[in-house]
């Protein structure tokens, strides 16, 4: 199975979306002389292969569906899981927070289910690469699995050892530690990661942020910023235009860093851990986000 983000038409072995009535989503891998069984109906696979992305189609009985190439976020929703999967919400902002692009080097610990592993895959091309470390082979057989059918398990080195031990890699861009004591792997990080590197993580608590915000400036972190993301989907009807019943609210706090080289004898040093983001709360012109 393949997910198909260029083509024009779905074809055979292809990932696709089947949107029916009140917007109930359905993700299915085509096979030529397949079957799709709903309580709509059946749809032949046949019907679909070769016909536009965005085109209605019918069940046996008539009940009408559209069929969409499924995006990144679609994707993630219907990874299995083991564990509790990274939203799309928190995954585009650490993205972008953390400078991870085409030729990236990026280093995970926490693999879980594989949701975030997959958008790193997705965004460092065939050029960069992935090495993610989890303590549980089981559950990482899993990310390999729902990799695999994504084809992006080529861009990445799984590997199973506790990160108490340190890593393999050194000089990367990037790390991102999906673990519940980030704190304690500071010093397996610096020793991982090119200074000036992008260190993130995410922590559901306020303990544990205050915790590593402290182990972070011990260790010669800088530009420490801390912050959380709210998405609210409103309904998109013109007459009664509001927001929706539910929201996806609090999935926890991302905090992200820079490794740096302080001259701890100038007083500006002390001044640099401190900085981020949040530094600018007194001054008249607030972050751009």
């Amino acid at each position: 199975m393949t997910w198909n983000r260029y083509g024009a038409t779905p074809q055979d072995g292809d990932l696709v979306q089947l949107v029916g009535l009140r917007h109930k989503h359905f993700l299915i891998t085509l096979k030529t002389g397949g079957e799709f069984q709903t309580h709509r109906g059946v749809i032949k696979h046949d019907d679909l292969i070769g016909k536009p992305w965005g085109s209605q189609v019918f069940s046996h009985n008539g009940s009408p569906f559209f069929i969409l190439q499924p995006s990144f976020s679609d994707l993630l929703k219907y990874t299995p899981r083991a564990t509790q999967i990274m939203y799309p919400k928190d995954i585009g902002f650490i993205l972008l927070s953390m400078g991870i692009g085409v030729g990236s080097t990026v280093l995970e610990a926490g693999t879980g289910s594989g949701s975030l592993t997959a958008a790193f895959a997705n965004a460092v091309g065939d050029e960069g690469k992935v090495f993610s470390y989890d303590v549980k082979e089981a559950t990482q057989k899993i990310a390999i699995k729902n990799l695999e059918k994504l084809g992006l398990a080529q861009r990445v080195s799984f590997k199973v050892r506790d990160i108490e031990e340190g890593f393999d890699e050194s000089n990367v861009d990037a790390v991102f530690l999906d673990v519940p004591n980030p704190f304690d792997y500071l010093r397996q990080v610096r020793a991982a990661m090119k200074t000036g590197g992008f260190f993130g993580t995410l922590l559901p608590t306020y303990n544990q942020v205050a915790t590593l915000i402290n182990a972070l400036r011990q260790a010669d972190f800088g530009f420490i910023d801390v912050c959380e993301i709210f998405l609210r989907y409103f309904k998109a009807e013109p007459q009664r235009l509001r927001p929706t019943d539910r929201m996806v609210a609090h999935t926890g706090f991302l905090i992200f860093a820079r490794p740096m080289i302080i001259d701890h004898s100038i007083l500006e040093g002390a001044e640099i851990i401190a900085a981020g983001a949040s530094a600018d709360d007194d001054d008249d012109n607030q972050p751009p986000y």
